[in-house]
């Protein structure tokens, strides 16, 4: 039996336990797709770089893409090293040379997703793309697959592990965010730059593949809305806490009628909610369907071997097509036109913490506001502060448009009685 070769582009993390999952699990590739598979050429920066993977003698190591590119035995090239304007120059000659592609880059698939689908389609090529959302979890073929008969309505979830480890320790351990993000470097967990993580960016690009594959729309990462836990205080976490919440960095996509919103944002997540139980550096989806209901993909999100197990089945599922002759058959265009909702059109439930003269008619003046624009409260705390004179308050509304919401803080922020609007967040969760 004839071998198909492998470019790997990358020998980083991902890179490495791909090389060690595809020679540890030789047999069950081989059983699976009925021919061995190996890795003939890799691309690196440094060929005499030291690697925590042993590299056989039989593996070329280049610094040139074209050596993989060019090379007319290498038949799928998979791709973890990261990077967007390069990577997609380098992913298009691949498609253009017929070659199957397997990719891990999430940043990629989110701005260039739609254009190297098309040209993986006109090449009748393979472009799977499992390991750019939550690392080992299969979100993405639960999907197009396992979910391909139902009408998903809503995404929600947990698919940034640095954040949720930070927030995580935040919680239990009452700690500032500031000493955390350090423990989470320290681990490996965050990188030494982490604003694609903390500023939601990250979570934001998941999100951005996750609603076009579900709703079959062409969404952009410029329609999401971004918002990131650098500004998530401890106050507002045991607050929370208080109320029968758990602190997240949530990923929500909603489909209503033919519109739909997608956003990332700090979340209060009622705490007998699945997702409030997802800790440290896991990840998890909860999906809504009209047929099947409510479930949810929960694993780990990141990490060598985890993200490399599902960049190594998507290669499964390309060399089982290569075998039925069935390559660049299964892309399927989007379905619907990208309709997205108005302010006015989204709706969720709202937590809001105020900083207030403590007088006689304050709270009137503030349940004033909020019923002249038809929005009642679900639950309310009203604590002192330390400085004389002043109280907090402590909001949570029932559903309100984002419109009416956001004119209720324009309002309370003139309000004389109000010396701040200390923060605000989505509350998703509970009855409505």
């Amino acid at each position: 039996m004839e071998a198909i070769s492998i470019g790997l582009l990358g020998l980083g993390t991902v890179g490495s336990g791909v090389v060690k999952i595809i020679e540890n699990h030789q047999d069950k590739i081989m059983h699976q797709v009925g021919c061995p598979v190996q890795v003939k050429k890799i691309l690196v920066k440094n060929v005499k770089k030291e690697r925590e993977v042993e590299i056989t003698d039989d593996i070329l190591l280049t610094v040139d893409a074209n050596d993989i590119l060019d090379d007319p035995e290498i038949d799928v090239v998979i791709e973890v090293m990261g990077g967007i304007e390069e990577t997609r120059n380098i992913l298009l000659k691949a498609l253009k040379n017929k070659k199957q592609v397997v990719t891990a880059n999430k940043d990629l698939m989110a701005v260039h997703g739609a254009e190297l689908l098309q040209a993986a389609s006109q090449n009748n090529c393979d472009l799977f793309y499992e390991a750019s959302v939550a690392g080992g979890i299969p979100i993405l073929r639960g999907l197009v697959d396992g979910l391909a008969s139902d009408r998903i309505i809503k995404l929600m979830g947990i698919v940034n592990g640095t954040t949720n480890f930070i927030l995580t320790k935040m919680s239990q351990q009452q700690r500032p965010y500031e000493d955390v993000l350090l423990e989470a470097q320290a681990l490996g967990f965050a990188e030494s730059d982490p604003t694609s993580d903390v500023e939601g960016l990250d979570a934001a690009r998941k999100m951005t593949i996750l609603a076009t594959l579900g709703f079959s729309m062409n969404i952009g990462l410029e329609d999401v809305k971004v918002q990131g836990i650098t500004n998530v205080t401890d106050d507002d976490i045991q607050y929370g806490k208080q109320l029968g919440y758990t602190m997240k960095l949530i990923g929500i996509a909603q489909r209503q009628e033919e519109k739909v919103e997608v956003s990332v944002q700090p979340t209060f997540i009622v705490d007998s909610h699945p997702l409030a139980a997802v800790n440290n550096e896991y990840n998890a989806v909860y999906v809504y369907g009209e047929a099947v209901g409510e479930t949810m993909f929960y694993g780990p999100g990141a990490g060598s071997l985890p993200t490399a197990t599902a960049v190594v089945s998507d290669l499964v599922n390309v060399l089982k097509n290569m075998r039925l002759g069935v390559n660049g058959k299964g892309a399927i265009a989007p379905q619907f036109k990208k309709k997205l909702k108005e302010p006015d059109e989204m709706f969720s439930k709202y937590f809001l913490r105020l900083q207030v003269v403590d007088e006689v008619g304050v709270f009137a003046e503030i349940t004033s506001i909020f019923s002249q624009h038809g929005v009642s409260f679900e639950k309310i705390l009203q604590l002192p502060v330390k400085e004389k004179g002043l109280a907090e308050i402590v909001l949570v509304t029932h559903h309100a448009s984002l419109l009416n919401y956001e004119n209720i803080l324009l309002e309370l922020r003139d309000l004389s009685s109000v010396r701040t609007v200390k923060s605000s967040y989505r509350v998703e969760g509970g009855t409505k």
